[in-house]
């Protein structure tokens, strides 16, 4: 699939859910104001009959206005002209609620004007039964000349979503199907990203095996030439030539079955006691042609003693020539690496530090992925897969260590391995 069609796609699907989600938080509002309408009504309707029935009882009569009024969105209060009995009152609101199917936890207060206080709270539960230990005892009060009770609705919201059934479930099923689509959408990208890192390491070993490869055909053309016998320091350069490509086929061979190997659960690690300074000297000496090459210069500052681990001598080898090798090649100028060790809180460590290009704080936390390469802007001849510090990075971590990465633009690269002392 290609990437404007993926893009496509994605845009369109995106714009899909968006719309639908918003069109479902829409209606959803919508459903629940008209809830939370008809909640009021019939609330105002059976407080309003209730004051009448208070009136009634009591033989007085209802205020002038309307003695209903709401003071927020489940506070209620009613207006009447004579003290109010609470037992009437309970019962007119068990009665009266329950007629409108106002099926909730409700709590009313009962307010005197001559004490000018609330003189009674109790809490009625769903099912009808008082509760007065659950009434709130900070139930607000009104500076009112008149006699009032307040009925409050703690649960209403609660209830208001309750009986949103439908509308809840398919708000639910909308946002799973958001989370799956997100998940989709992130495992396709994931995958494309792999596709293409997979590509480029494919066209990029394709290359590397190319250019040894043709060396390799036209050294041997050369010494097909029965002449070149006559010329044996011809011979001995050809020849030589050939081995040394021969060599680099081999290192690249050997770096993408190591990744092969990684790939199992089970490394194969054949760990025992190694000095790592002698580790470290040998990884140096096999790297001694490249470093001559660009001029380059290792400094070894081995302070660390005890200088033995636990560990596999052969890719212990290979993540210290891993480090030196990058350090060589990601270097604009004459190569000054410093490779050190020391013993710091039970730990060995080794750093590896060079003056190279550095790596920049957005690429820095991509260095350890598989395939990935830093660009090197106009340094086209850096060889290699992408696959060297995965490696160091993995097989660290399989002995038990820890890798810290410090760089800085133009000032240089800085690794440090810390591994359990033997």
């Amino acid at each position: 699939m290609s990437r404007n069609t993926i893009r496509f796609v994605t845009v369109l699907a995106t714009l899909s859910i968006v719309g639908l989600s918003i069109i479902q938080i829409y209606w959803a509002k919508k459903v629940y104001s008209l809830k939370e309408s008809e909640f009021n009504l019939s609330v105002s309707n059976a407080l309003l009959k209730v004051s009448e029935r208070l009136c009634k009882c009591e033989k007085s009569t209802l205020p002038a206005n309307h003695p209903v009024d709401q003071l927020s969105s489940n506070y209620f209060v009613v207006n009447v002209n004579d003290m109010i009995d609470p037992v009437y009152l309970d019962f007119y609101l068990r009665d009266e609620l329950s007629k409108r199917n106002v099926i909730t936890d409700f709590e009313y207060g009962i307010y005197d004007c001559t004490s000018q206080d609330m003189v009674y709270t109790n809490f009625v539960q769903f099912d009808g039964t008082p509760n007065p230990e659950l009434a709130t005892s900070t139930f607000p009060t009104l500076n009112s000349e008149t006699y009032y009770f307040g009925v409050y609705f703690p649960h209403k919201y609660g209830m208001l979503v309750s009986q949103m059934g439908i509308w809840v479930f398919l708000t639910g099923v909308m946002g799973l199907v958001i989370i799956f689509f997100g998940y989709t959408l992130f495992v396709i990208l994931k995958q494309k990203r792999l596709s293409e890192i997979q590509r480029d390491f494919i066209n990029n070993m394709t290359h590397e095996f190319k250019t040894p490869i043709s060396t390799i055909a036209i050294s041997s053309e050369v010494l097909r030439n029965p002449d070149i016998t006559q010329n044996p320091s011809r011979l001995l350069n050809y020849a030589t030539i050939i081995q040394n490509e021969a060599n680099r086929l081999r290192q690249q061979v050997e770096r993408v079955l190591q990744m092969a190997t990684l790939e199992k659960e089970d490394l194969g690690l054949k760990k025992e006691k190694v000095d790592v300074h002698e580790i470290i000297n040998k990884a140096i000496s096999s790297l001694e042609v490249p470093l001559a090459d660009r001029n380059g210069v290792v400094e070894k500052e081995l302070h660390a003693q005890p200088s033995e681990i636990i560990a596999d001598p052969l890719h212990l080898t290979n993540i210290i020539y891993n480090l030196i090798d990058n350090s060589i090649k990601y270097c604009n100028e004459n190569p000054k690496i410093i490779v050190s060790t020391k013993n710091e809180k039970g730990k060995f460590v080794i750093e590896v530090g060079d003056n190279g290009i550095g790596i920049t704080p957005e690429h820095q936390k991509k260095v350890f992925h598989k395939f990935f390469r830093v660009p090197t802007g106009n340094i086209h001849d850096v060889k290699g897969f992408g696959l060297g510090l995965n490696y160091v990075r993995i097989m660290v971590k399989a002995h038990e260590g820890e890798i810290k990465l410090q760089s800085e633009v133009n000032k240089g690269t800085r690794l440090k391995l810390s591994f359990p002392l033997a």
